[in-house]
């Protein structure tokens, strides 16, 4: 089976890159498809005040601190996290660490971290407990744009005080690292014009990297997906599709086990439509016995404003139920409520 075939013929739908764009004055700019936007009329102090009497008070209303977080940005949520302390003496964070518990907690330090630090909270989280998370490691850096992987990597050293391509180093091995470390130089052409030569030349490309007779050169593979932006790589796709009698080699399909090649399927199913890439992850969290509590909470909070909008419609369409349906059935109390008030409204 080709490599693109066996894309194609999942549950991951085409995507439509018109859709993702608008022109401001004379600028193409993405579309905002967040859940979570600018709260308005929003006063800082007043919601600083809101929090500590929620915390303070007797049995702590969770209630109250879910309709101020999962409803502010995160750079009012940042606001109100110095606000707070200003007034108090006490960090937002470690009150909340005091006065909540098991997964309502964690969604809620998570909302208050900026997204750059909670970026490198989950790369920590994915590479230092036992056994390294190869999802999230592929998720976060095939998923971001090259500013935020740019402060990805200045949050990951100041924090942690290491590199994040010595972490990479040394937590991956082979080919796989090679891939993680092309997407850590953070090249990837950015713009949502399509060059249809390109796209033709690097499906050609990509057909005679397959056949090489001494293997598939994965290099060319990592090169070509770590670089070009998601609609020219989308075009790639779609020409390599039209070559007749062409499937791309067992290749990926057959020579390639382990990391590189879930590696390598994740970075074309971001390509070709990253909210379907995303609503898989929920699913995959969901289906079958028990929930996966941390994918849950790091796709909601840190695509909330970019794109969960588009993962909410994605969801209906791929599996025939609302991903809000989903999350009452498989949750409870006020984490169930959390996670749905960033979802929006249903």
């Amino acid at each position: 089976m080709s490599l693109f075939r066996k894309f194609f013929n999942s549950v991951i739908r085409d995507r439509n890159p018109e859709e993702d764009t608008v022109t401001v004055k004379g600028k193409v700019k993405p579309k905002f498809y967040g859940t979570v936007a600018p709260y308005p009329n929003f006063h800082a102090s007043g919601d600083a005040s809101v929090l500590q009497s929620a915390i303070e008070s007797k049995g702590v209303d969770e209630d109250v601190i879910i309709s101020v977080l999962a409803t502010r940005n995160n750079e009012q949520r940042q606001k109100i996290k110095a606000v707070y302390e200003a007034a108090t003496g006490e960090d937002l964070t470690q009150a909340l660490k005091r006065a909540l518990t098991s997964d309502l907690e964690d969604v809620t330090l998570a909302l208050l971290m900026p997204p750059a630090h909670f970026d490198a909270f989950l790369i920590r989280k994915a590479t230092k407990r036992l056994g390294t998370n190869e999802d999230v490691l592929v998720e976060v850096l095939a998923t971001r744009s090259n500013q935020q992987i740019t402060e990805l990597k200045e949050v990951y050293k100041q924090v942690y005080g290491e590199t994040l391509e010595e972490v990479i180093r040394d937590e991956t091995s082979g080919d796989f690292t090679t891939a993680l470390l092309a997407m850590l130089d953070a090249h990837k052409d950015e713009c949502h014009d399509v060059n249809m030569e390109q796209a033709q030349k690097d499906a050609h490309t990509l057909f005679e990297a397959g056949e090489h007779p001494e293997g598939i050169d994965i290099n060319v593979y990592i090169d070509i997906l770590s670089r070009r932006s998601g609609p020219q790589l989308s075009k790639t796709f779609q020409r390599y599709a039209c070559m007749s009698d062409v499937t791309l080699p067992k290749a990926l399909d057959m020579e390639l086990r382990g990391d590189i090649e879930d590696c390598m399927i994740d970075m074309v199913k971001c390509a070709w439509n990253t909210p379907a890439f995303f609503a898989e992850k929920l699913h995959k969290a969901m289906e079958g016995y028990g929930t996966c509590e941390d994918t849950l909470i790091r796709v909601l909070v840190s695509r909330s404003e970019v794109d969960l909008k588009k993962i909410v419609q994605e969801y209906r369409a791929m599996y025939d139920v609302s991903l809000q349906e989903h999350i009452l059935h498989d949750t409870k109390g006020h984490y169930e409520a959390v996670l749905l008030a960033l979802c929006g409204p249903h």
